[in-house]
Order: structure tokens, then sequence, then C-alpha cells
């Protein structure tokens, strides 16, 4: 009878990544933060949807037809879509507001934050 021999594997070269930092994300963020700011001093107030790729407002629903049947119908969150990444597709946006926090919501954010200390 033979043995059963363990065959050694070989190790694979391992890929180094380098993120990198697009000045682009840098100013759409500065300049919807600036609008936000000008708005608040004006004395509206705003709640916009922004990709969470690219930093940029210009989100919108994805269609029916375009493949979004389950979102349309109710049974999962609708789909939505970044014009300017020009191929993200997503349930989740980021939501970004120029209103003042209420006591409670502050609590739930304080809440969701420190969780591994409770």
């Amino acid at each position: 009878m033979k043995k059963a021999g363990k065959k050694k594997r070989k190790k694979g070269s391992k890929q180094l990544t380098v993120l990198r930092e697009d000045g682009k994300e840098d100013r759409m963020l500065l300049e919807l933060v600036q609008v936000l700011e000008d708005l608040e001093e004006e004395g509206k107030s705003v709640d916009l949807q922004i990709c969470p790729k690219r930093k940029s407002p210009k989100v919108r629903k994805v269609g029916t037809m375009s493949g979004d049947l389950w979102g349309h119908m109710g049974i999962l969150p609708p789909k939505l879509e970044c014009k300017e990444c020009d191929g993200w597709r997503g349930r989740l946006v980021l939501n970004v507001t120029n209103r003042s926090l209420s006591i409670k919501d502050v609590a739930m954010i304080r809440e969701s934050t420190h969780l591994d200390e409770a």
C-alpha cells in the first residue's frame, strides 16, 4: 500500500494595492458643503441623496424596465444610479442635510457609534 503524500502548495505572489485619491471627489464634496451652508444661512433646509462613490447629487431611481422590478413592487428598497459615475447602481445612498439635529437624532447617532462600549 502506498501512503498518500501531501502536495506542497506554492505560495502565490502577493499583489500590492495602492489607494489613489481622486481630486474630483474632494472638490465635489467641498462644493456640496458650501452650497448647504449657503442655504442654511438663507434659512432653507434641504435633504439630498448623494452617490457614495463620487459624492455627486446626480442620483436618480432606476426604472422598472431597466432592472428594478422588485424595487418598483415595494419588495426591496428602490435601486438608484448615479449619472456621473457611469455605472454605479445600488440600493444604499448617503443622505445629506443642513437641518439641525434633534435630541432624538443625536441619541441615535451616539448609540450607533458606541455599540462596542456597551
